[in-house]
């Protein structure tokens, strides 16, 4: 193992036999940690869970404050529909204060005035006598005012997208209108609008819910996320799409999201071009468009016809020509402008560097997701032949694997740009501070990129074609790289966060955490009532003590191998002897 994390030749570490393979990753275990057994904390929440997650928040709240559903819906759409930060303020503060921070006001009687038919009543709104007789509509805050005039005010807080929190008309009343009272009297006049309504109180769940976000795959999925204990993650939605639940991007650990914003658009925007026009074109003096010189001579034309002098950009003519310059001389040396120019070129060869190798292995990225067919294909033929051992869940561990760590060597360089340039540290660390550090990261990072290349080059043979000991030697080198990548993926990790942005006065810049496991995905979202039944189901089918299928001495099914054709993971960092058994 240590020649895989020095870096040396390949042929210094081809190990002589599978047993010795297997103890050097025994003897790597130290050093790793095993894969949590927990169960997903991401959620998938559909179109069609998302009222039953939505009703859950809701139902714990109105049996615990006994509250009517709208409501409930006030209060967590204030809190952020944070029901634990709900609670926190109820047991801090009380109920009264938890209510009147929502603007939420309840009163005894029914919010629907309704006085004797004959009784005229003057809106204080449009200031006009109405029939009192399901005309006027009195709030919970205990103000008044007619229907019509209610209803235009709900169209256009609905319209502005303010449905979500309509406030009482009255002045200064911050009481949060009934739902039910809104989707009445808006429902009468325009239906279309009132299904609107329902719709944001819906999607208010996603909105306004810190804890959970849209899937940002494009096209949209439809679907949403939600995550149980901290929003500093990144999330695999069930379409397949990969992004960090902080900013909603693509997955980009071991940058942070500001330098992954930062990147985003250093490679969009046209700063880049803008650098290399500085440093390799001149501006006309007459029409000032960009010109790019040709040939060797320095006396240049522009497609407008203007001649100027390519050393100092003056425009050739009376007083500026090869045998008389006039007020100033073209070999007269600009402190200034001579900087500028090299300041330009350095920071676009710097950028060009690092762009460079964040977009070679991107590519390599891609072409390397079509490995998943052809490896099937080749673990399919093996099976066929008779060979020594019987699993071959190895060729798919390397290779997600190779996938897990080709992604963290590829953001790496984005990372590296950002931590080391003069744009968001130059004050954080001292120039020999910063080439220390500089050399330590470059160092794992070379580490990391030369076992990444070592992997997929095994894995690109085809093995299915070799002889069995050849085989037997590529499980080797596959299993041994797999847990060296792994393994240096966790210390550069690692020294991001302690010896990098750990040490940074600046808190803003935190990072995904690292999984050998790879992103997680997230399981599709299950209300406590649909558990419980399920649960209550299971209790009650029972099984008899001859039904060997309830059996609890029936040997479980194992994992992280090939059965009926469905591949599963082996995991690398259990000890030897347990993959051996496998």
């Amino acid at each position: 193992m240590d020649d895989y994390l020095s870096g040396e030749e390949e042929d210094d570490y081809y190990y002589t036999s599978d047993q010795e393979s297997l103890e050097g990753l025994d003897h790597d275990q130290s050093n790793l940690h095993p894969l949590s057994s927990s169960g997903n904390t991401a959620k998938v929440i559909t179109k069609e869970s998302l009222l039953a997650a939505q009703r859950e928040d809701l139902r714990r709240v109105m049996e615990l404050l006994s509250l009517k559903e709208h409501h409930a819906r006030t209060l967590l759409i204030h809190h952020r529909w944070d029901v634990e930060k709900l609670f926190a303020v109820l047991v801090e503060k009380g109920k009264d204060c938890l209510f009147s921070g929502a603007g939420l006001t309840l009163a005894g009687d029914d919010p629907t005035f309704s006085p004797s038919s004959s009784m005229m009543m003057t809106c204080d709104i449009c200031v006009e006598d109405v029939a009192g007789h399901h005309h006027m509509t009195r709030m919970d805050c205990g103000h008044c005012f007619c229907n019509n005039c209610w209803a235009a005010h709900f169209t256009v807080k609905i319209n502005e997208g303010q449905s979500k929190r309509i406030r009482c008309m009255a002045y200064k009343c911050n009481a949060i209108c009934d739902e039910d009272v809104v989707r009445s009297l808006v429902s009468k006049t325009q239906p279309d609008l009132a299904d609107k309504f329902d719709r944001f109180l819906i999607e208010s769940y996603i909105e306004d819910n810190k804890m959970v976000k849209w899937c940002s795959s494009t096209p949209h999925c439809g679907n949403a996320i939600r995550v149980e204990d901290d929003e500093l993650c990144e999330v695999e939605c069930s379409c397949g799409f990969q992004f960090c639940f902080s900013c909603s991007y693509q997955a980009h650990s071991p940058c942070s999201c500001s330098m992954w914003e930062l990147w985003r658009k250093k490679c969009h925007d046209e700063s880049e071009t803008v650098n290399w026009i500085t440093v390799h074109t001149k501006p006309c003096p007459k029409c000032y468009k960009p010109v790019e010189k040709n040939g060797g001579c320095n006396l240049v034309t522009c497609i407008c016809g203007q001649s100027f002098c390519w050393l100092c950009g003056g425009a050739t003519g009376r007083d500026h020509t090869w045998s008389s310059i006039s007020g100033h001389s073209c070999g007269r040396y600009q402190e200034d402008k001579e900087k500028q120019l090299e300041r330009a070129k350095r920071d676009l060869y710097r950028y060009m560097h690092y762009h460079n190798r964040y977009k070679a292995h991107i590519d390599s990225s891609k072409l390397e997701d079509r490995l998943s067919d052809t490896i099937l294909e080749k673990v399919s033929i093996l099976e066929k032949r008779q060979l020594q051992f019987k699993d071959f869940s190895w060729v798919t561990s390397g290779l997600h694997r190779l996938f897990r760590s080709r992604r963290v060597l590829s953001y790496s360089y984005p990372f590296a740009f950002y931590m080391f340039g003069e744009e968001l540290f130059k004050d954080e660390m001292s120039a020999e501070e910063r080439e220390i550090k500089q050399n330590l990261f470059e160092d794992q990072q070379q580490q990391l990129e030369a076992n990444v290349e070592k992997l997929s080059k095994f894995l690109e043979e085809p093995f299915d074609q070799f002889a069995d000991d050849k085989v037997t030697q590529i499980r080797i080198q596959v299993i041994n790289l797999s847990v060296a990548v792994d393994t240096l993926c966790k210390t550069m990790y690692e020294c991001i966060e302690n010896e990098l942005l750990g040490s940074l006065q600046v808190g803003i810049h935190n990072i995904a955490p690292y999984s050998s496991n790879g992103i997680e995905r997230a399981s599709d979202f299950i209300s406590s009532r649909e558990a419980g039944g399920e649960k209550c189901q299971a209790s009650n089918s029972g099984c008899s003590s001859e039904d060997t299928s309830c059996s609890p001495r029936k040997r479980p099914r194992k994992e992280g191998i090939y059965r009926n054709n469905q591949t599963t993971l082996l995991d690398l960092n259990l000890p030897a002897d347990v993959i051996e058994r496998k």
